[in-house]
């Protein structure tokens, strides 16, 4: 199920699913990578994608977290793992990951890694060091998906096979204040993957752009897993369900629904001070703070 948009109005449509399995992998490529894959959602797609026997390649800034996950995954599925020290804050690690990737058959690329400018929204200039979260949300939520497509398309498109999952945010649907910089990013990410779809779709390869809302991670202060907030294994499992070329997904029938929920607010409730504060107010409960 994925939801479109027409005419201002929000309706669930059917669509046919393209699975991964053991048996249509294959002919994709023998690696994929996975940015932001120590931990959370991109653990779990690194976890996930291994057990069709790829080998896994996680790209993350802390080492220790790396070499954990590596250790996890390993004995979880029998399959190699390659970690890449690397903090898509900065500007001069793409030369560094290039080098590590070199000559590997590249399959699937999942461009996971992102950020909170901070974890309790608020409004832009409330936030601590500013400057300074400006720089690191463009380069770990926009430039790290452009530099990693553009590591990892040149050897799709020669192979004229490959699968790019893009993962944005069920917030990028609707203007969020108190989320502008966050949400912003990932609207960036939805249009990118869009227009790239378009460009690569007859050279076979898949663009998706991911769209979860609630999912127990570190960015979300591990909120207690519900109806509506799904572990990072169970979230993925589902996403995966839905792969198809071009499209855009919630990754559940759950987010789908909620998604078609907040796109009916109308936008000057979502503006008001009033709602502002009371979703602060959630989101402070939710996470614990």
């Amino acid at each position: 199920m994925s939801i479109t948009k027409t005419n201002s109005r929000v309706r669930l449509t059917d669509f046919s699913c393209v699975h991964l399995k053991k048996e249509s992998h294959k002919h994709l490529g023998r690696h994929e990578v996975v940015t932001g894959g120590s931990d959370g959602i991109g653990r779990a797609y690194a976890e996930e994608l291994s057990k069709l026997g790829m080998s896994v390649i996680i790209i993350s800034r802390n080492q220790e977290k790396l070499d954990r996950a590596a250790r996890k995954i390993e004995l979880t599925t029998g399959r190699e793992v390659k970690v890449i020290a690397a903090d898509f804050t900065k500007d001069d690690i793409y030369g560094h990951i290039q080098e590590n990737i070199e000559g590997l058959e590249i399959g699937i690329l999942v461009n996971n890694v992102g950020i909170l400018p901070s974890q309790i929204p608020c409004k832009l200039l409330e936030t601590s060091d500013l400057e300074e979260r400006i720089h690191d949300v463009i380069n770990c939520n926009v430039k790290a998906m452009v530099k990693m497509c553009r590591t990892v398309l040149p050897g799709m498109q020669q192979r004229g096979r490959g699968v790019i999952l893009n993962v944005s945010s069920g917030i990028a649907k609707i203007p969020c204040p108190i989320y502008t910089l966050y949400a912003a990013s990932k609207v960036f990410v939805e249009r990118f993957s869009q227009g790239l779809q378009a460009e690569y779709k007859s050279r076979g390869i898949i663009i998706q752009t991911v769209a979860p809302f609630g999912v127990s991670t570190a960015m979300t202060g591990h909120q207690k897993p519900d109806m509506v907030t799904f572990t990072p294994e169970e979230f993925v499992r589902n996403s995966l369900k839905y792969l198809k070329a071009g499209d855009q997904t919630y990754g559940s029938v759950t987010h789908t629904i909620l998604g078609g929920i907040v796109q009916s607010i109308p936008t000057w409730v979502l503006q008001s001070e009033a709602f502002q504060h009371h979703f602060r107010e959630y989101v402070k409960e939710r996470v614990g703070s």
